[in-house]
C-alpha cells in the first residue's frame, strides 16, 4: 500500500467560517485498496474535511488532487462524477421505494422512454450479489433493518462511483452482528481496490477494519499513522491532546452514584403499554435514581421512553407522578409534569438547524411558557451563557447557527435546552451515540451529577458497559417486552444482561 500511488491527496487545506477556523493546514492522503480511519473529537474538523472533499464547502487554502490531477468540486454531484461518493450516518434513501429503485433513483434504465423495472431489478440483483448482500431488489426498503439500508446505500454509492467511498459514522445505529455484516462488505470493496474513508467514534471498530489512521484535533492535523503501529491508548491521547491518565476514566470504574432514598416513587408506570409498540410494563423511578434501559435495537427502548413523555399515547395501563394518576396527552402535558426527553434522533426530533445555538437552547423553555410570554432577552443570555459554559459547548458563541457545531456539541445544546426547564425526570435516549470520547465522558459525568442533585434519569444506550456504569437499576427489554429489572449490584455484568436479552430469562 505504501508503494502504490495515492488516489487522493489533500495538501495544506484550510477552511474558515465567520468567527471559526474549522481547518488549518491539513494534509490527507488516501490509497487504493485501503480503509483509512479519520479520527478526532467532535469539533476536530472531520466533517468539514469530508465536506471540502465532496464539494459541499469550497476551500480557502490548499489543494486537492485525484489520481495526480488537481480537482475543485463545485458540489457533491461533481465529486460523484469524479469518483467520490459518501454514505452518511443519517441514511438519505427513500424507504417508501424498493431496494432497486433506491439504488438507481435518478439513473433508472429506460426502454422506449419508460423506466425498465425488470432490467432495474435484475441489475440491482447483480450488484447486490457481487457485494454479498442477500436482499430481494424488488422488496420495499422500509421492510429492512437499518443495517441492510446502510448496505443498500453503500451499493448505490459504489455503483455511482468506484474510486473513493466515504463512510460517515455508518455503524452508529447497528448492533455487533450488523457491524460485522457491514465490515464484510467493506473488506470486499477493499479487495476490489476501492479507497475507503471510515469516520467513527468506536475505537474497537477502527482497529478491526482500518489500515491507516489520520487524527485531527481542533481543526489541525495531529498526524497520519499505520493502525498496527498506534496503540489504542496512544490514539486516544492524540485525539484529546493530553495523557489519558489525566482524564477521569469512566471506562475503568463506575461513578460514585449516591444511594436512592426509599419513599414514594416520582414515576410509576402500571401496565403501561401501546399495542404494536411496547407490551404493558411496570416501572418505578425515584428522585435521584438513574434507571438504565438495556436491549438490542428494536427491543422497545425508545417506544417505552416515548410513552413516558407523551410523544406516543398509551392504550393500556396508567401513569402516576408523585402518586397521582396523570394522562399524558402529549409532550406539552409531560413538560407540565417536569418531564424532559432527549430523543435519539437529534436532527429529526431535536435541533432546528436554521436557528442559532441560543435559539435552540431556549426553545423548550419558551414552549413551556407559551408564545404570548416570550423569555426576555436578558434572561435568555444569562441562561444560555451559563449552560454553554457549564457544558463546555464549542464554539462558545451562542449566536452561530447550530448546524455549524459538531455532533457532540449539538448534543450538548439539546441537553442545555432541557436542563434549563429544570426537569424532575430527564429521559436520555442514546445521548452519547456518535460523539467522541471526551464529550461522552462529560455527558456521563453530568448524568451522575444530576442524579446526585435529586433529578431522576431514564438512560438508554446500546452500550451495555455505559448502562452498567451509570444506572442504579436496569430494565432489560427483549422483543418489545420488559423481561427483567435488575438492581445494579456487583453480580450484574454485561454477560448477565446479554444472557437475559438472549433468553428472556433473568440469569
Amino acid at each position: 500500500m505504501e508503494q502504490s500511488r495515492p488516489i487522493l491527496v489533500m495538501r495544506g487545506v484550510g477552511k474558515r467560517f465567520p468567527g471559526v477556523v474549522a481547518l488549518r493546514d491539513v494534509d490527507f492522503r488516501l490509497f487504493p485498496g485501503e480503509v483509512h480511519a479519520l479520527m478526532g473529537e467532535n469539533g476536530a474538523g472531520k466533517s468539514t474535511l469530508i465536506k471540502v472533499l465532496t464539494g459541499v464547502y469550497s476551500i480557502d487554502d490548499g489543494s486537492v488532487e485525484m489520481a495526480g490531477e488537481p480537482v475543485l468540486f463545485g458540489g457533491p454531484a461533481q465529486a460523484q462524477q469524479a469518483g467520490v461518493s459518501t454514505v452518511y450516518q443519517e441514511i438519505n434513501l427513500c424507504t417508501n421505494l424498493s431496494v432497486a429503485e433506491n439504488i438507481y433513483i435518478g439513473r433508472e434504465p429506460r426502454r422506449l422512454g419508460l423506466i425498465d423495472f425488470r432490467r432495474m431489478r435484475a441489475d440491482a440483483g447483480d450488484l447486490l450479489r457481487s457485494l454479498g448482500i442477500r436482499v430481494d431488489p424488488g422488496s420495499p426498503l422500509a421492510a429492512h433493518s437499518i443495517a441492510v439500508q446502510q448496505m443498500v446505500a453503500i451499493a448505490r454509492a459504489v455503483d455511482i462511483s468506484a474510486q473513493v467511498l466515504i463512510l460517515d459514522e455508518p455503524t452508529s445505529s447497528l448492533d455487533a452482528g450488523e457491524v460485522e455484516q457491514l465490515f464484510r462488505v467493506v473488506r470486499q470493496l477493499k479487495e476490489k481496490g476501492l479507497a475507503i474513508v471510515f469516520v467513527t467514534h468506536f475505537l474497537d471498530q477502527v482497529y478491526a477494519i482500518a489500515d491507516r489512521i489520520t487524527v485531527l484535533r481542533n481543526g489541525s492535523l495531529v498526524g497520519e499513522f499505520r493502525t498496527a503501529d498506534l496503540p489504542q491508548r496512544d490514539l486516544v491521547e492524540k485525539m484529546i491532546g493530553q495523557e489519558l491518565s489525566t482524564l477521569e476514566s469512566l471506562d475503568q470504574q463506575k461513578p460514585a452514584l449516591r444511594e436512592v432514598e426509599a419513599g414514594r416513587p416520582l414515576i410509576e408506570a402500571d401496565d403501561l403499554g401501546r399495542s404494536g409498540a411496547i407490551a404493558p410494563f411496570n416501572l418505578t423511578i425515584h428522585e435521584g435514581e438513574v434507571v438504565g434501559l438495556a436491549g438490542l435495537l428494536g427491543s422497545g427502548r425508545s417506544e417505552l421512553a416515548r410513552l413516558l413523555f407523551g410523544a406516543d399515547r398509551s392504550d393500556s395501563g396508567h401513569l402516576k407522578v408523585d402518586g397521582k394518576n396523570v394522562s399524558l396527552r402529549g409532550p406539552r402535558t409531560a413538560m407540565g409534569q417536569n418531564i424532559a426527553y432527549l430523543s435519539e434522533n437529534r436532527r429529526a426530533d431535536g435541533l432546528v438547524e436554521e436557528l442559532s445555538v441560543r435559539e435552540n437552547i431556549i426553545l423548550a423553555l419558551q414552549a413551556s411558557r407559551g408564545w404570548t410570554r416570550p423569555v426576555p432577552r436578558k434572561k435568555q443570555d444569562e441562561l444560555v451563557g451559563r449552560y454553554v459554559k457549564a457544558l463546555h459547548i464549542r464554539p462558545s458563541d451562542p449566536e452561530i447557527p447550530v448546524r455549524n457545531l459538531s455532533g457532540g456539541n449539538q448534543q450538548k445544546v439539546l441537553l442545555a435546552r432541557w436542563l434549563i426547564t429544570e426537569p424532575r425526570l430527564l429521559i436520555l435516549d442514546e445521548p452519547t451515540r456518535g460523539i467522541d470520547i471526551g464529550a461522552k465522558a462529560e455527558i456521563q459525568k453530568l448524568v451522575v451529577e444530576l442524579a446526585d442533585g435529586g433529578m431522576a434519569v431514564l438512560f438508554i444506550s446500546a452500550e451495555l458497559e455505559e448502562v452498567l456504569r451509570l444506572s442504579h437499576k436496569i430494565a432489560v427489554l427483549r422483543d418489545r417486552v420488559v423481561v427483567a429489572q435488575l438492581a445494579n449490584t456487583e453480580d450484574v455484568d454485561a454477560d448477565r444482561i446479554m444472557t437475559t436479552i438472549a433468553t428472556g430469562v433473568t440469569a
